[in-house]
């Protein structure tokens, strides 16, 4: 008796069940840690800074003198009252103009060092110190500096004397015409070497083999400035750009201290017709109200500022 061969495939065994790959327990653990942390902080700044805000901005619309208990809600009236100050559209107009020269200037004279002490004199280490120092000296005691220097017989005055430019001579802090630029001079000595910095931190990040091709190409200084280096200077750039403009909207010590808005208000700006309403005369709602269209004054210019910057350098 023949058996048939059997026809039919051998099972096979059933493949193993496919295993779902299990998240890591230690970034588990370590995004638990990280809201530890998170949520401590974020209670912190909502009580201390959002909520206190938010309070103080709500009394730009009453009529809350500082002290009363009682304020009573009058709408947009100080806003408007601000459209009608002769004084508070001066003191826009001088916050701009400051901002601007202060820009411009500073972040010119800050790329001009960096440049100076990025390169290979011996004594660029000891530069960098220096013209950094001003920068951490606080603003008050550098106004009060400057105030003695600018003195009718000063040191600014003095020195003119002595090189045989004493038809320079001026009312420095005295005169309508100078006060403001004297007051720039000031912010801008101060803070250039704070430029300064943050430029050479980003001059320091540029390839040494891309600058020497430059050199075997031929480039002169200003066109491998403007092709090499500059594209690459753009972080530094609008973070500088940025902070200046932030600082010269925002400036009220330098200006308090040398001149207090003076004379005849030439020098009067945002923070220090703020800083009178408020403190001065008592008109707590009308200086925070002040307040609330400088801070949106910032937050336009300075964020219009920084998404433009951005968006060049995408392209």
């Amino acid at each position: 008796m023949t058996i048939a061969p059997s026809t039919t495939a051998p099972s096979r065994p059933p493949a193993p069940p496919v295993e779902k790959p299990r998240p890591k327990a230690g970034v588990n653990r370590g995004v638990s840690r990280l809201w530890v942390f998170i949520i401590p902080a974020a209670v912190f700044y909502l009580f201390v800074v959002l909520w206190p805000s938010i309070q103080g901005a709500g009394l730009a619309f009453t009529n809350w003198d500082g002290l009363n208990p009682r304020r009573d809600f009058v709408g947009l009236d100080n806003f408007f009252q601000l459209m009608r100050d002769p004084k508070a559209a001066g003191a826009v107009g001088r916050t701009l103009l400051i901002a601007l020269t202060i820009t411009i200037v500073q972040n010119l004279i800050g790329l001009l060092l960096a440049l100076g002490v990025n390169s290979q004199i011996k004594t660029r280490n000891l530069l960098r110190v220096l013209l950094f120092a001003p920068a951490i000296i606080t603003p008050v005691a550098t106004a009060y500096l400057w105030q003695n220097l600018y003195g009718t017989n000063g040191a600014v005055n003095s020195l003119l004397d002595t090189v045989g430019l004493g038809f320079l001579r001026q009312s420095w802090l005295g005169d309508p015409k100078v006060a403001i630029w004297a007051i720039c001079i000031v912010v801008i000595w101060q803070f250039a070497g704070y430029s300064m910095v943050i430029f050479l931190a980003n001059l320091q990040g540029i390839s040494h083999e891309v600058i020497e091709a430059t050199f075997v190409d031929g480039a002169g200084p200003f066109r491998r400035f403007w092709s090499v280096i500059r594209p690459e200077l753009a972080p530094a750039i609008t973070i500088n750009l940025m902070l200046s403009i932030i600082g010269g909207l925002k400036l009220f010590d330098q200006v308090w201290v040398m001149t207090g808005g003076g004379p005849g208000g030439s020098t009067e700006t945002m923070s220090t017709l703020l800083y009178k309403n408020a403190f001065q005369l008592g008109d707590f709602s009308y200086g925070i109200a002040i307040a609330l269209v400088l801070t949106v004054l910032v937050a336009i210019l300075s964020g219009g500022q920084y998404f433009a910057l951005s968006r060049q350098n995408r392209n």
